[in-house]
């Protein structure tokens, strides 16, 4: 059995500001944007809090039209702000409760060539448990499986299961299961922490897996805080919080009589790394990465993301006793990732001419279990 991970970036449709050659050209705007969101979240709008939200609209290019370049403001009923003729624009909701509406980024179609190679990296996986990080929605994987992975010689995954999680984004977690593997009880953790703030940024679901065999596998996965935009000190605080509750599930799991347990994802950090201890420290969890069987290829390159340096070491598949003692191989597969310039650093696919083209900027990882 294969188990595998990989942050896709999107299947169709990813919000424009991601696609900026640099991320630092589209921090201050997604900083903006989760600031403003927090903010007409509020029971009541003090005079701060209305100056504040001018502010933030300015910046985000919708302070004049709800139409801006990366971010528009959706009003369903009510009104959050008036723009007279003659005159500044001015807040006329005194809350939350006058309003319906908020503020959504703008989205844009993926390279076609990029979408192609995505289906090329899910079917040279042949992966039977699949977790696909960042895909917009259920219908967009049931699409992308039909339409893209099926005519690119993939084959079609039978199980498709996608919880919509806590990001505005539409950058959910899901999980695909290949013919034969049934995906049976489900358990959220989405609404955790209310409330008051949710415990995850996105969700980490846990799926009880059936394999033709019989076996159960129990599949957490997983796309923790990230280090984008946010002090340090707080998306460290809330990626320890989100691996402390993802601890607690498998302990209890365990506890219930589950031997099978397998957490993988996109965790945003590194095994080293104080926040993701209560997982790489866990007694009864250890890292694929670490087993004999598993290869990094180049030797030198250990990271998931972008050129595979050290500190990119952030998508990972961590496996309980049972299954450790059952891993025979794993590794990083780099086909669809954009190679570098000067020295290409691995064999990509042929279509792969451009750092637009490519699948993600994430490399997969994959485990083979016997």
């Amino acid at each position: 059995m294969r188990i595998a991970a990989f942050n896709v970036e999107n299947l169709f449709n990813r919000a424009r500001i991601m696609n900026l050659p640099d991320w630092a050209d589209g921090r201050p705007v997604l900083e903006a944007f989760a600031e403003l969101t927090d903010l007409l979240e509020k029971p009541n709008y003090s005079d701060a809090d209305k100056a504040s939200i001018l502010r933030l609209m300015e910046t985000l290019g919708i302070l004049d039209n709800d139409e801006g370049r990366f971010v528009r403001l959706r009003r369903n009923r009510g009104a959050l702000v008036k723009r007279p003729q003659n005159g500044p624009v001015v807040v006329v909701a005194s809350g939350r409760a006058d309003w319906i509406g908020g503020v959504e980024l703008v989205t844009e179609p993926i390279n076609a060539i990029a979408i192609r190679n995505t289906a090329q990296v899910i079917r040279d996986l042949r992966a039977d448990i699949l977790c696909v990080v960042e895909a917009e929605h259920r219908p967009a994987l049931r699409q992308f499986n039909k339409d893209v992975l099926e005519p690119a010689g993939g084959e079609p995954f039978e199980g498709l299961m996608l919880i919509d999680g806590n990001d505005e984004r539409g950058i959910d977690v899901a999980l695909l299961a290949a013919p034969g593997h049934e995906i049976g009880l489900m358990r959220s953790h989405v609404n955790e922490g209310l409330p008051g703030n949710t415990v995850f940024s996105r969700d980490c679901p846990e799926y009880q897996v059936t394999t033709p065999d019989g076996e159960v596998v129990w599949v957490l996965p997983c796309h923790l805080k990230s280090k984008g935009f946010g002090t340090q000190r707080d998306n460290d605080a809330k990626r320890l919080r989100e691996a402390t509750a993802i601890a607690g599930y498998v302990k209890r799991l365990l506890s219930e009589g589950a031997q099978n347990i397998v957490v993988l994802g996109d965790l945003n950090d590194t095994p080293d790394s104080a926040p993701l201890q209560p997982l790489f420290a866990h007694p009864n969890l250890r890292p694929a990465s670490s087993h004999p069987g598993y290869s990094f290829s180049p030797p030198d390159r250990p990271g998931t993301r972008e050129l595979g340096t050290k500190s990119s070491h952030i998508d990972h598949i961590l496996l309980s006793d049972a299954l450790w003692d059952r891993m025979q191989t794993g590794g990083i597969f780099r086909k669809g990732a954009w190679p570098g310039v000067r020295t290409k650093l691995w064999e990509t696919y042929p279509e792969l001419e451009k750092p637009i083209h490519a699948a993600s900027d994430h490399h997969a990882v994959w485990v083979e279990i016997a």
